[in-house]
């Protein structure tokens, strides 16, 4: 099937079953530089001659992935994460996904537009899937708030990160919290929060060290969940003063889910993103005696250490209380994490996902039986496009969609570098991520992507890739997502708090009598 050329590029997956987010059907999918033109039974475009047909019968037809929640090459804690723009997105098709969102992350009292156009740089001459870029706000001024504006205006930003942790390097206050939400709602932008309390996280990593405990089992020890649930809160809390949209990136634990999961129920414009690794595996991996194996698994927020953690996240990514996944993909090598051997707080944070998210998902979520494929789909894909405003170009197979699809079968436990073998166990030996070491290990997973098609041309098949860095473009989203904004725009005209009418007052007030 391999390789496609010409300047008029044609496809026709035939015989699927097309699964978006409300509605599953068996049709034909016919694609047309790089657009979907038709869907439905019994397609025969003519001419025939260049057409490539693709059969996906007994499969799904299903929307390209979309990861919210990357960070590649990224300089961090001393390290650059291993993954760059090409073998992250590389390794990304490979396991279905068609567009990831990274971060444009400043340091503090630097340019956010320079960040910008800086990570820019590093990804348009490297992508081999459609990217877009969220921006961090990492400290607050009339600059920075004249840059937000420039950035959703000129640049196609619609979401700003706020850390609320990583103590003088990210972290911003409550005051600066409060301004950020404002900018943001005023422009049009979703908000999103790293949710963990940075002072608390501080104090006890100082606690630890000085208790002896220097190996990864710190990492957990000094910043435990209700670190995390208690920043969520507080995150939920001053949003909902300025009815502002709010996005917490990488849910880690019961109870941060918890809050966000009784944010929504009663009525707040709150969106919960667990990733692969908080849905896939537990913190128990901290204590394991390899201290390789455990600081593989340092990250931040941690993996919780309740190993009913993951089965939860995904009950609540099932059933609308968590939206939609990410990763956190910010991968380093067992000789970068060593930079800790001897100090947890040195080890830097990060871990693989952006191959396996896919399949993770479908084999926790889909095949445990928690969720159906129309909401596998919603919560890789569809909710994503929405909220980050790219729908329904991403994140739906329709006539006018990108034609960013994945054939997907549902049944196979195939390994990606041996088509049809009977069985798929991720392994670091396998995956095309560049870092030594998979947080996955061993899982065997049902359901795996056997055809990703970005922009009309098919990139990946059985194993093979054909796709050149570069090829992915930088997609621009505009502001106001209506899947977001529609509420709170209606918020913001009716339910405004209103002065009680009432005579003036005409007694006497103290301190005024002679």
């Amino acid at each position: 099937m391999l390789p496609q050329t010409g300047a008029r590029q044609r496809l026709l997956i035939k015989g699927g079953k097309v699964v978006n987010d409300d509605v599953s059907v068996v049709a034909d999918v016919y694609v047309e530089d790089g657009v979907v033109q038709q869907v439905g039974p019994n397609i025969n475009p003519e001419p025939s001659t260049g057409l490539v047909v693709l059969d996906a019968t007994n499969k799904l037809v299903i929307p390209g992935g979309i990861d919210t929640h990357t960070h590649m090459e990224f300089p961090f804690m001393g390290s650059r994460s291993k993954d760059d723009f090409y073998t992250g997105t590389k390794a990304a098709i490979a396991g279905g996904t068609t567009m990831i969102i990274d971060f444009a992350i400043p340091q503090k009292g630097c340019s956010l537009i320079e960040a910008f156009d800086t990570w820019k740089s590093w990804a348009d001459p490297k992508v081999c899937c459609d990217y877009s870029l969220h921006v961090a706000v990492t400290w607050w001024s009339n600059k920075v708030k004249q840059e937000m504006q420039s950035l959703v205006q000129n640049k196609g930003v619609n979401s700003f990160k706020m850390f609320m942790a990583y103590k003088d390097v990210y972290m911003v206050n409550d005051e600066e919290l409060y301004e950020a939400f404002s900018c943001c709602k005023e422009l049009g932008a979703v908000a999103q929060v790293h949710a963990e309390n940075g002072e608390l996280i501080a104090q006890g990593a100082k606690k630890m060290l000085a208790m002896g405990i220097t190996g990864p089992e710190g990492h957990e020890l000094c910043r435990p969940e209700e670190v995390e649930a208690e920043a969520t809160q507080r995150a939920v809390t001053i949003a909902n003063a300025l009815n502002c949209p709010l996005y917490v990136v990488h849910v880690m634990s019961k109870s941060a889910a918890k809050v966000i999961s009784n944010a929504r129920r009663e009525g707040k414009v709150v969106y919960g993103e667990p990733i692969a690794a908080s849905l896939g595996t537990d913190g128990t991996n901290y204590w394991n005696k390899d201290w390789a194996h455990a600081a593989a698994y340092v990250m931040g927020p941690p993996l919780r250490p309740d190993p009913s953690t993951p089965g939860f996240l995904m009950n609540l990514l099932a059933n609308g209380d968590l939206s939609v996944t990410g990763t956190d993909n910010c991968t380093f090598d067992i000789c970068q994490k060593a930079l800790g051997k001897d100090d947890f707080t040195k080890i830097p944070n990060g871990v693989n996902g952006v191959e396996d998210r896919m399949s993770v998902i479908w084999e926790k979520g889909v095949h445990s039986g928690k969720m159906d494929e129309n909401r596998f789909v919603a919560v890789t894909s569809t909710n994503a496009a929405k909220i980050f405003n790219l729908y329904p170009k991403k994140g739906r197979i329709a006539v006018g969609s990108d034609a960013d699809i994945v054939v997907w079968d549902p049944e196979a436990t195939s390994n990606f570098c041996v088509l049809f073998c009977k069985h798929r166990t991720i392994s670091a030996k396998t995956h095309h991520q560049a870092n030594d070491c998979n947080i996955f290990e061993g899982m065997v997973c049902h359901g795996v992507p056997v055809v990703t098609v970005s922009r009309g041309k098919v990139v990946y098949e059985g194993g093979v890739f054909n796709v050149t860095a570069g090829e992915g473009k930088y997609v621009s989203r505009p502001p106001f997502p209506p899947y977001v904004y529609q509420r709170v725009r209606q918020r913001e005209q009716v339910c405004q708090p209103v002065p009680v009418k009432r005579a003036p007052y005409t007694g006497t007030v103290a301190g005024t009598q002679k």
